[in-house]
């Protein structure tokens, strides 16, 4: 590997711009299987220190999946950090030829750390809980919608159309209960994760699928990696509140409906929660202290191969 050499990949939906870092070559390849196959083999030959690709919703993992097959250094950044690199040098104007040299120059100067990507198995887990996530998104919209129409031939609609995304979400999980099965490792990190008082299926399976650092990194990595930890706004005398933001969105948003079901049913976070409040937390603040205390407990507990043990 010539660690010099910087790769960055704008993804868009039917086609790649590739830029190179220091050289400059710039070129475009389609996003077709025959096409990506091409790039992955033209990338091995330039044997880069580090691709960097954004996080564009899943258009970029065909090409992820071919590099990281070859062995090759690829990472996934957040889309928001480059267009914040971007800014901070000057570079305003925004095409997808910009925006690959921006990526290469965003890996060179900050060296984003290479994590294991998702396997198959996960990939597809992670797209059944997208899935499951859209239709229960439907289903309230549609429960909504049915609290303030009066047309009866509507409503009926409305109805049957209700009936059937409640079959298609049972179905849903259905599948994620027969991939959680078939999977002996993923079995025990359920079997762990769900011994934990207010810790359900839908946790339990985003974890599995959207957290895989879970029991291998410290208490403080991960809650910066999903968000939960507080940043500080100081400057000079200054000093302003706590405030958490970034890390992975969706896994924290699951975290938090969980968290609600543990401060009142989870001996430990219970206790926790009633000393942060008796100590005049606000209650978005010790909600946010007990996401944190929940989401190390259960990274102590798939680090230690342990169940859920509180005294």
């Amino acid at each position: 590997m010539n660690e010099k050499i910087v790769i960055g990949i704008d993804v868009s939906k039917a086609s790649f711009d590739v830029a190179v870092h220091p050289t400059g070559e710039c070129w475009s390849s389609s996003s077709d299987k025959a096409d990506i196959a091409a790039l992955s083999q033209r990338l091995q030959e330039l044997a880069p220190g580090l691709i960097v690709l954004e996080s564009t919703g899943g258009l970029e993992l065909p090409l992820v999946s071919e590099l990281a097959a070859l062995s090759l250094p690829v990472v996934v950044v957040n889309p928001r950090q480059v267009r914040d690199f971007a800014k901070a040098v000057g570079k305003l104007a925004k095409t997808d030829s910009i925006d690959a040299h921006m990526l290469a120059k965003f890996g060179q100067a900050v060296k984003p750390e290479i994590r294991p990507l998702k396997d198959e198995q996960a990939q597809e887990l992670t797209a059944l809980l997208v899935r499951r996530r859209q239709v229960v998104d439907m289903l309230t919209a549609e429960k909504n919608r049915l609290q303030c129409v009066s047309s009866k031939r509507v409503r009926s609609d409305i109805v049957a159309h209700i009936k059937w995304l409640e079959k298609r979400l049972n179905d849903v999980d259905g599948g994620l209960r027969k991939f959680i099965e078939a999977s002996p490792v993923w079995r025990v990190k359920d079997k762990i994760l769900q011994s934990t008082p207010g810790v359900g299926p839908v946790l339990s399976l985003t974890l599995i699928a959207n957290l895989p650092e879970l029991g291998s990194l410290n208490r403080k990595q991960i809650a910066a990696l999903v968000g939960v930890a507080p940043l500080n706004r100081d400057s000079g005398f200054f000093r302003g509140s706590r405030s958490v933001w970034g890390g992975r969105a969706h896994v924290r948003s699951v975290l938090y409906m969980s968290t609600l079901a543990a401060v009142r049913c989870n001996p430990a976070l219970k206790s926790f929660h009633q000393r942060l409040i008796a100590a005049g937390k606000k209650p978005k603040v010790a909600l946010t202290a007990c996401m944190r205390k929940l989401l190390t407990i259960l990274n102590a507990m798939i680090r230690d191969q342990n169940i859920w043990a509180h005294k």
